[in-house]
């Protein structure tokens, strides 16, 4: 067949993943004159047409001695064409229905709107994700890709979008999955002979939500039939939820054409929580779990636990656990001795306490004078390098820095990150005042 020499001259042209995801699955139907290539779906069409027909068509005439006069390009397959001719034969029974029953959604039952917390670092995503929920109809919004450091909500806000879904539509289709399920179903379905089955639970939806996506990337097979997915569920006008810890663009190993599909909807980044967001989580998850939490307590443990939220829920937990073993009330000395190994272990890593004590015993000024508010040269050049070493070293936000400098607003801590970074490149002196703290802070 002269489809079958121009597979492999393209073969020995493309990468072979370009070859796997776009050539292979096209269908063809030959006769003596002309190359019918059949294209799964409308968008896939566009795409053959854009990039490989002219270089097809050229393969096929050569081949062919010239035989070949006409290549075309349409959607179907060869099942739907010869679906298509039996139309006027007699029907005939219908097989029993083997089709796998669709997997129910496993999603936490906390992961909802109203357990979420907002704040200035994840505002925009939750306003997207009401968005999603609001017209699922909207393209410019779908895929929805949230993106951000490990354990700052995107699970709980794209679950949330599930569970008000199906309260909202009580029939709908909801799937979600981890990529890491998604690779082991596709594996386990070519075990057992039940791709079909496979492919249909993930692309017949209303919403398909994939977290950690960035895992899929040099996975081969099981990339090629996501991307499939993806593009049925588009065509279909299927909404989709993508989270992972990085921008599109960034995630390595992962096919530049995915890449591109997933910059096409919205593309929203979460931030760490800062101070006060910290806190009003600690008392969100106390409440749920029937804690009285005093705001006192609450920002204690939000001062010292900086990471992610995933990190206060574990302080928070070990806190709860010792006040119900105690038989008391949440307090600082409760929330002290629960986590004084967690404080340890602080006290001796670089933070904004120790920067302030290393920074004001440096310039020998009192620490009070450091964090005080005289604006002199002598305390305000010193005090001005503390938030640009605390920014750098630490990752703090900006407010929480601010809070630390007895409550200074978060543009009075730019200012200073700026300032002093202007003065690093102009200034030999706090240029190497800075070097030296920061060798000094390491140890």
């Amino acid at each position: 067949m002269i489809w079958t020499l121009c597979l492999e001259r393209l073969q020995d042209e493309m990468p072979a993943h370009l070859f796997a995801m776009w050539i292979r699955p096209l269908q063809v139907e030959e006769s003596d004159t002309n190359l019918r290539l059949l294209a799964p779906n409308p968008f896939f069409r566009k795409h053959i047409a854009e990039k490989y027909i002219e270089r097809i068509r050229l393969l096929a005439v050569d081949f062919s001695d010239g035989r070949i006069t006409q290549v075309s390009l349409e959607v179907g397959t060869k099942f739907m064409r010869a679906e298509e001719s039996a139309l006027s034969a007699p029907p005939s029974p219908p097989p029993p229905s083997t089709v796998a029953e669709r997997p129910k959604p496993i999603l936490n039952e906390g992961f909802t709107f109203g357990n979420f917390v907002q704040g200035k670092g994840n505002q925009l995503a939750y306003a997207a994700c009401q968005a999603v929920l609001d017209n699922m109809a909207d393209t410019r919004h779908n895929p929805l890709f949230l993106y951000g450091a490990t354990g700052l909500g995107k699970t709980h806000l794209m679950q949330a979008v599930g569970h008000a879904l199906m309260a909202k539509k009580r029939h709908a289709r909801v799937l979600y999955l981890t990529s890491e399920k998604f690779v082991g179903g596709f594996v386990s379905a070519l075990q057992r002979g039940a791709i079909d089955d496979f492919k249909k639970s993930c692309r017949d939806l209303d919403l398909l939500l994939i977290d950690d996506i960035h895992f899929l990337a040099g996975k081969g097979a099981s990339l090629e039939e996501f991307f499939y997915t993806f593009n049925t569920l588009l065509e279909n006008n299927g909404q989709i939820i993508l989270t992972s810890d990085r921008y599109p663009k960034e995630i390595p190993d992962l096919d530049e054409q995915l890449k591109s599909r997933f910059s096409w909807g919205l593309t929203v980044q979460l931030d760490p929580p800062d101070l006060e967001t910290r806190a009003s989580i600690l008392k969100k998850k106390a409440e749920i779990n029937k804690m009285e939490l005093p705001r006192t307590a609450a920002l204690f443990i939000a001062q010292h636990i900086q990471a992610n939220v995933r990190e206060l829920e574990g302080a928070l937990n070990k806190v709860m656990a010792t006040a119900r073993f105690q038989g008391r009330a949440i307090d600082i000395d409760i929330v002290k001795h629960a986590l004084k190994d967690v404080l340890a272990v602080r006290a001796r890593q670089v933070n904004i306490d120790s920067i302030q004590k290393m920074v004001a015993e440096y310039y020998r000024i009192p620490l009070r004078e450091l964090l005080g508010q005289k604006r002199t040269r002598i305390y305000a050049r010193p005090r001005q390098i503390a938030m640009a070493l605390a920014r750098e070293l630490t990752g703090s936000s900006f407010p929480d820095i601010g809070v630390a400098f007895e409550g200074r607003d978060h543009t009075t801590v730019i200012h200073a990150c700026d300032k002093v970074d202007e003065l690093r490149k102009t200034d030999k002196e706090v240029a190497d005042d800075y070097h030296n703290l920061i060798r000094s802070l390491h140890g």
